[in-house]
């Protein structure tokens, strides 16, 4: 089938792990979970008073590690390394966030993160490659040979963060200095999921804000309530977004009511990071469910105008639980991927841009397969067009970015692969455009009007290979 052959840039040296089950069976992971029904209006205002303001101290427990089925052997080496050096000299410390969340959960985490007692200067003295980076959250980059080791201080955010008691938090019962101190930090999370605190030495997960819970109960939850949570930082509403993709999770009502309201806040975040949140939504393996649950909130029309366009001239209903070729295109680069195991921003960026060709002038299958085995082989035309002709197995019929075959010789498809890669180029160009974004809009007037158009997009892998195309 040709459209298999469309997760072009994967290469065959990449090698599949079956996927690891966690210890709480109730979790499930699935792209369509993810968007179900989530929210609604009513159960919100019923459920309003319970969840907002409620004064009573938080219940919070420690968890020896043996139990949550963490071993310290699944910690990196770098991470340890870097762990046991500040142990000798004395300090604390911690895996703190979602490289906790992941272990519990039998996942492979992204990164690992390390809070320590040690002030940064104290970590910077501590091994000899180290440097101090950010302004507003300065951490510790630590470096042990090619791998970055992010390092943050109790000291550092400690005594200017305070915490507002008119949201209904207080202080745990029976809790000493050192908790309050944790317990301080973990407030400052964002999700009650990613405010867990692990001694790897005493084997001990901390857990001050119900995470344990709400991981057994497949919930992304905010620590503080969520309108507060998500106006303090909006850039919070994406990190939600790309942990309930990437795990399978539902939105409690109250989040899932404020990610939706508050969305507009996403326009007061510079180009810069909302790149970033993107590339971390569809390079790690969860492209398929973020796109889903960005339309469902209406966030899509905000971050890829193009593509809600899309969804909404193929009639893409916000709950939607079909496919389309955009989103099975993602579903196939997912299968290459992993947390840690990404892929550059430019393969994304080339997805999409290659469906937005296709879909404003659909192609031959033949076509299609033809160039995607060019793009695979360094931009040889020739090479694709020989290949393809010995497909015998019959195209999938059911995407309409997909023509009737129309039996080209070899030269008449040679020239239609120049022609298809001279069109992704071009979208590449309309991508990065806010007149051509503003007329992709104008086209369908049902389509959510959208004031970030200028997103900054680099595609020097993909020019070069279209260069030696066109």
């Amino acid at each position: 089938m040709a459209i298999s052959r469309l997760s072009f840039a994967c290469r065959h040296s990449i090698h599949f792990r079956p996927s690891l089950f966690h210890c709480f069976q109730k979790v499930r992971f699935s792209s369509v979970a993810a968007i179900e029904t989530l929210y609604d209006q009513n159960n919100f205002n019923k459920d309003k008073n319970q969840n907002l303001g409620d004064p009573k101290p938080p219940e919070w427990k420690k968890w020896n590690s043996k139990e949550l089925g963490i071993s310290n052997s699944t910690i990196s080496r770098p991470t340890r390394k870097v762990l046991d050096g500040l142990k000798k000299n004395g300090y604390e410390v911690y895996l703190v966030g979602g490289c906790v969340r992941d272990l519990i959960l039998k996942r492979t985490p992204k990164d690992f993160d390390i809070i320590t007692s040690a002030k940064l200067t104290e970590v910077v003295r501590a091994f000899p490659r180290c440097i101090i980076v950010g302004k507003r959250f300065p951490i510790c980059h630590v470096h042990i040979g090619d791998t970055i080791v992010e390092v943050s201080s109790f000291s550092t955010t400690g005594p200017k963060f305070k915490v507002d008691l008119s949201n209904g938090i207080s202080c745990p019962i029976d809790c000493n200095e050192k908790d309050y101190v944790r317990w301080k930090n973990c407030l400052r999370r964002d999700l009650t999921i990613n405010g867990l605190m692990f001694d790897p030495y005493k084997r001990i997960v901390y857990d001050y804000m119900g995470g344990l819970e709400d991981i057994k109960k497949a919930k992304v939850r905010t620590v503080i309530p969520a309108s507060t949570s998500f106006q303090e930082d909006c850039a919070r509403i994406l990190r939600a977004v790309r942990i309930a993709a990437r795990l399978g999770f539902r939105f409690t009502r109250e989040t899932a009511h404020f990610i939706k309201n508050l969305s507009r806040s996403l326009l007061r975040l510079d180009n810069q990071r909302i790149m970033m949140e993107m590339n971390y939504m569809l390079a790690y393996g969860s492209a398929e469910a973020s796109l889903r649950i960005l339309w469902k909130f209406g966030l899509l029309e905000l971050l890829l105008p193009f593509q809600a366009a899309y969804f909404v001239r193929d009639g893409f209903k916000r709950r939607d639980k079909r496919s389309n070729m955009l989103l099975c295109l993602f579903s196939n680069l997912d299968k290459h991927l992993a947390p840690d195991r990404p892929c550059h921003s430019s393969l994304w960026v080339g997805i999409l841009a290659f469906h937005k060709a296709l879909s404003d002038q659909p192609r031959d299958p033949m076509v299609v397969a033809a160039f995607c085995l060019a793009v695979h082989n360094g931009g040889d035309i020739l090479g694709g067009v020989k290949m393809v002709k010995n497909f015998t197995k019959p195209h999938d019929d059911i995407f309409h970015e997909l023509s009737e075959p129309q039996n080209l010789d070899s030269e008449a498809l040679a020239d239609e692969i120049v022609d298809f890669a001279a069109s992704v180029k071009q979208v590449l160009y309309w991508m990065t455009n806010s007149y051509y974004v503003s007329q992709a809009m104008a086209e369908y007037p049902q389509a959510p009007c959208s004031d970030l158009v200028s997103t900054s997009f680099s595609f020097p892998f993909f020019f070069s290979k279209f260069e030696a195309m066109v």
